[in-house]
């Protein structure tokens, strides 16, 4: 059994491969996980640690969005911020959940601004993780991801790029990547996403700055100090942006906090998450 694929819901035009866990409590909401954009991602392999800790207190719901993991592909599709968005509200619509807390990985950052930015009542608190969303200069890590060509030799490197702990960075991990991003329409939607020159892409991600300055939401910003992927600056940038925001960097820790500090990582979230539950 493949632990990527989850159950499927129909979202707009096209099904959604989505995993689906655990139980909210009453009037509480369920958290969305929004996954990265590197070569092969799926929200499973983003979140598979974080998800069946935070599920011990509360429902989580992880979608492959639109062009990634298991979800449909449909011909035609515009990979741009208006279909993310559109796919994750029509996935909550599907879902009959009114409000989310929501947690974005990267791209899934970016997302997670763009939707509270455009429906903020969906949204009870933001966590931002690694993310994109205001603007900066591309990074030759970012370049390199979004600029993959499949081989082994091309993924051990991008490894060595997320990854701080080199003790993460092993063959197996580079093989079973590898795997993924070649599994079919994987490689073809990803390539059709970011070609060069790939700065343009950074900055179609952005949200105005006032619109991020407005944001009522209490945000948790969260990245790894030697992140070679996304710039620390980003991070600094929006925890000055977001009135009720807070800052968390994790020391020794390169683009994966989920994966190189999960346990840190899903109390940091529990114990920020609990703080609304508690106000509610």
């Amino acid at each position: 059994m493949n632990p990527e694929l989850g159950r499927r819901v129909r979202t707009g035009t096209f099904e959604t491969n989505v995993h689906d866990l655990g139980t909210a409590a009453e009037d509480q909401p369920p958290v969305l996980l929004i996954h990265g954009s590197g070569p092969g991602v799926s929200a499973w392999a983003n979140w598979r640690l974080v998800m069946p800790v935070l599920a011990q207190q509360r429902r989580v719901i992880a979608p492959d969005m639109v062009g990634f993991g298991y979800t449909d592909r449909p011909a035609g599709t515009a990979y741009i911020m208006d279909t993310w968005v559109q796919q994750a509200l029509d996935l909550l619509d599907a879902l009959d959940v009114p409000q989310v807390d929501l947690i974005g990985n990267s791209f899934g950052g970016a997302l997670s601004l763009a939707l509270a930015i455009r429906a903020p009542q969906r949204v009870r608190r933001l966590v931002l993780m690694g993310s994109v969303g205001v603007p900066f200069v591309i990074t030759p890590g970012l370049d390199a991801v979004w600029g993959y060509e499949p081989s082994f030799e091309t993924m051990r490197g991008l490894l060595d790029i997320f990854a701080y702990s080199r003790a993460l960075v092993t063959d197996e991990l580079a093989e079973l990547r590898y795997q993924a991003s070649i599994r079919p329409g994987f490689q073809e939607s990803f390539s059709a996403m970011f070609p060069a020159p790939r700065q343009r892409w950074v900055d179609a991600m952005a949200s105005p700055e006032a619109a991020i300055r407005s944001l009522p939401h209490e945000t948790l910003v969260i990245h790894g100090r030697e992140d070679q992927v996304i710039p620390l600056s980003n991070s600094l940038t929006l925890a000055d942006w977001i009135p009720n925001s807070q800052l968390h960097v994790f020391g020794h820790c390169g683009h994966w906090t989920q994966i190189e500090h999960s346990a840190r990582f899903a109390q940091l979230v529990t114990n920020f998450l609990a703080e609304a539950d508690a106000t509610r």
